[in-house]
């Protein structure tokens, strides 16, 4: 439970760094996620998902 609460710490904290440095940028993203389908949405997830997966395995590996 430790390493899950740590994970979610750190997930905010790379998302708020991102929208304090770059809130422009972090708008535009938005928008163009809105904008997208949600075939593309649900494939960039899944890609993301299975890096994610990839880097954890690696990292305990």
């Amino acid at each position: 439970m430790t390493d899950f609460v740590t994970a979610l710490g750190l997930v905010l904290v790379i998302e708020g760094v991102f929208y304090a440095v770059a809130p422009t940028v972090a708008k535009t993203l938005m928008r163009q996620g809105i904008a997208a389908s949600d075939s593309m949405l649900r494939g960039c997830g899944l890609i993301v998902l299975a890096i994610g997966v990839a880097v954890v395995w690696l990292a305990r590996s």
